[in-house]
Parts: structure tokens; C-alpha cells; sequence
């Protein structure tokens, strides 16, 4: 399992980069320009992987408050927005490069952001935290490209594995 695991944050890191070097390219009227999505615009998007990988990393450390980018108060500036997915993905990689086998098997108890109780083993949680983030890039692609911008990597998982 923490092979798998370690190679899933791996790639999360690169496909992000992929996708975020692009990104902030883009002037700042296109990443807020509205586009029907999940998330109405690249920056909202974007705040959304962060608040989501932020959210997974404090209830895995059992933080009882919960910090939310998006909810700080806070507006951020998509470089910092960058930033902030970059730290928190260098974070899940680190951590897991550190774990046990056994750790990962540990089962967590934590709070939905409905209130709703869970308990799940860690390697769970982070299986869809991954999964969420390749969800939101598969959406970015196609907001960049209802933007114009025509020429996006690859950030599927076989091209990141025969890359390397």
C-alpha cells in the first residue's frame, strides 16, 4: 500500500505542477472568468484542491479545528493559491515517505464539514484525496481549454509512469 501511496503523491505533485504552470499564465480576468464546473472559474477550482488536501491533512492529524483557505477570510492571490497546493501536496508526500504500512491501516475517526462522523483507515482517505485532485484537473483542462488555451500536457498517470 505505501508504495502505491508514496507513487500517488508523487504524481499528484507533477500532474498540479502540469497544470498550475499554465495556469498562472493566464491573466487574472480568465481565471476568474466564469465557466459551468463544479467550481465557477480556474481560481475557484483551484482554492477548492487546496482547501480539500488542507481539510484530509488536519483531520489525519486529528486537529479538532478545522482551517479552511477558502472560508479564512483571506483572498489569496492565485500565486498563493499555487503556492498553498504546492506545500500541502510536498506535505502528503513527506508524510508518507515516513509512514509505516501499519499507520496506514489505522483507522481514523473524524467529522464531515456536515458534522456527519466517519471512521476510515488513512491509505482510504488518501486514495480519494488523489482521486479528487485528478477529478479537479480533468475539469481545469477543459476550462483552460474553453479559454483559448490550446497546447496542455498530458497529466494522465501512465505518461507520469513512463516518464519516469
Amino acid at each position: 500500500m505505501k508504495e502505491i501511496l508514496s507513487s500517488y503523491a508523487a504524481y499528484n505533485i507533477w500532474a498540479n505542477e502540469q497544470l498550475m504552470n499554465i495556469a498562472l499564465k493566464l491573466s487574472e480576468e480568465k481565471l476568474h472568468q466564469s465557466i459551468e464546473s463544479s467550481f465557477p472559474s480556474i481560481y475557484k477550482t483551484c482554492l477548492h484542491l487546496w482547501d480539500a488536501e488542507a481539510i484530509w491533512w488536519q483531520r489525519m492529524k486529528l486537529q479538532e479545528q478545522i482551517f479552511i483557505p477558502s472560508s479564512s477570510g483571506n483572498h489569496y492571490s492565485f500565486n498563493e493559491i499555487v503556492k498553498g497546493i504546492h506545500q500541502q501536496d510536498k506535505q502528503w508526500a513527506e508524510w508518507i515517505a515516513n509512514t509505516s504500512e501499519n499507520q496506514l491501516q489505522h483507522v481514523f475517526a473524524y467529522y464531515s464539514l456536515k458534522k456527519e462522523y466517519f471512521k476510515q483507515p488513512l491509505w482510504q482517505a488518501l486514495h480519494h484525496l488523489f482521486n479528487h485532485s485528478t477529478y479537479h484537473r480533468g475539469q481545469i483542462v477543459t476550462m483552460l481549454r474553453q479559454l483559448g488555451v490550446a497546447k496542455l500536457p498530458s497529466t494522465d498517470f501512465a505518461h507520469w509512469i513512463r516518464k519516469k
